[in-house]
């Protein structure tokens, strides 16, 4: 019998208007229980003591996201960093997310952990699903929502508006996906998601990405066919999309999130050294 995973689960929810619980027993691939990569990449990558700032903020009605970002010294006070726009998984903003955006924020970015589900954080696969459901439902509002997210980051005074990034993992590296097919009116700087879900790989959808892109996924992924990745790949290429995509052997779908069967620790921690590298060459360093 075919192990499903969460998107899995997720396409066969969509396709109908019912939710079906039996499918729930069959997700694996995504724990709820909250633990953290933050230690170990932490330690890998020597983030060091960097004193942060943060707080909640409302930059979306009915939407207070997590604003992360290091406090500056005597030398920094008037520097403008660059800035990410983090998105969640199907959990929602929980401490998982507002710890990776603490992480990143130590690497010298002002980090805005967006929130798509008005507050709230699922704590059984049923509500997840059941929030990605209203998520994908009103797909307009979710995009407003992350376009608006780039606005706040734009008029913040510590951060350069010309280099904002999007990053998400799994149902949020879709959103990562759709914010960069619909930022006409505010270009990113760059464009990263983890085994985003859904994958687009039309062509001309693609041509819309007008900046670098990293896709980090496994080979191993039923949600996300070895084939569909390829796809990806070769439409960004064809589109002209300067791209970075890598496919992880062996680990499946959710690999680098620490709370699911299908976590990979060496490959996760590979995988968030060259997303730190991809930031560092072609926003950081641009």
């Amino acid at each position: 019998m075919m192990r499903l995973t969460p998107a899995i689960v997720l396409s066969i929810v969509m396709s109908s208007t019912m939710v079906i619980p039996s499918y729930f027993a069959f997700v694996r691939a995504e724990s709820g229980n909250t633990v953290t990569n933050v230690s170990q990449l932490g330690a890998s990558l020597n983030a060091g003591n960097v004193s942060l700032q943060n707080k909640t903020v409302e930059y979306y009605p009915h939407s207070q996201g997590y604003l992360v970002y290091p406090v500056p010294s005597n030398d920094t006070v008037s520097k403008k960093l660059p800035a990410v726009v983090m998105i969640h998984e199907w959990w929602g903003l929980n401490k998982n997310i507002k710890d990776m955006a603490n992480l990143l924020a130590r690497q010298g970015f002002v980090v805005l952990a967006a929130d798509l589900y008005n507050g709230q954080v699922a704590n059984t696969t049923q509500r997840a699903m059941e929030l990605v459901q209203e998520v994908r439902n009103n797909q307009s509002s979710s995009t407003n929502n992350l376009q608006s997210a780039v606005k706040y980051l734009s008029s913040l005074p510590n951060v350069d508006s010309s280099k904002i990034v999007s990053l998400g993992w799994c149902f949020g590296g879709g959103q990562s996906l759709q914010l960069a097919l619909n930022s006409k009116e505010h270009p990113l700087a760059a464009t990263i998601l983890y085994y985003g879900t859904p994958l687009v790989t039309d062509k001309s959808s693609l041509s819309k990405i007008k900046w670098p892109l990293l896709g980090i996924f496994g080979n191993k992924d039923q949600s996300i066919p070895l084939d569909e990745i390829n796809q990806f790949r070769t439409s960004l290429n064809q589109s002209g999309v300067t791209n970075e995509v890598l496919i992880y052997d062996g680990v499946g779908h959710a690999f680098a999130n620490p709370s699911g069967d299908n976590y990979a620790p060496k490959e996760t921690e590979d995988a968030w050294e060259k997303t730190l590298s991809f930031l560092k060459k072609y926003v950081v360093g641009s």
